[in-house]
């Protein structure tokens, strides 16, 4: 049965000011990149079409419209292998055009976080991703409810404030 959920690129194609992303996980799902570079493999980042995926595009054709995103990402410490990749290739999400800053956990305990990651669309619109426990992806959810975007908005503001820019983040 098809998803009536729409797909990322269309809430971004929707978007006129602002998306913002918030990440809670310490791991997701292996995916083959991290494999790769579980095993040794490294991207030249100097040969852009070698690493370059639709995704980047989307990003940087949604923030070339005017729409700034940011990506907060909350992560224990020391940090998981899977944050450590997630670190080395945030350099293709700060190529697109985003801007991604992170929050070590034990400077996140007086904010009120929502349980699950999301992503909020001009302030309003909430797709909320729902995982197994060993990170797949299982279920998005879309919703429009007012106190949960203001929930959703307010501790994502919280994380961004206290966070540190991924220039300036060592691991």
């Amino acid at each position: 049965m098809p998803s009536s959920v729409p797909s990322f690129a269309e809430l971004l194609e929707q978007c006129q000011r602002s998306a913002v992303h918030l990440e809670l996980r310490d791991s997701y799902a292996p995916t083959e990149r991290f494999e790769a570079w579980r095993r040794g493999e490294r991207i030249n980042w100097d040969d852009r079409q070698s690493w370059w995926h639709p995704y980047d595009q989307l990003i940087t054709d949604t923030v070339a419209r005017g729409v700034v995103i940011r990506r907060a990402r909350v992560v224990s410490e020391p940090v998981s292998e899977y944050i450590r990749w997630e670190h080395y290739v945030t350099h293709a999400n700060v190529t697109a055009g985003e801007d991604v800053r992170w929050l070590p956990r034990r400077r996140a305990t007086d904010i009120p976080l929502p349980g699950n990651d999301f992503w909020l669309f001009d302030g309003a619109l909430l797709r909320v991703h729902h995982f197994s426990g060993d990170g797949v992806v299982v279920q998005d959810e879309i919703t429009a409810a007012p106190e949960t975007a203001k929930l959703c908005a307010t501790a994502f503001e919280a994380v961004w404030e206290r966070a540190i820019p991924h220039h300036l983040y060592e691991i």
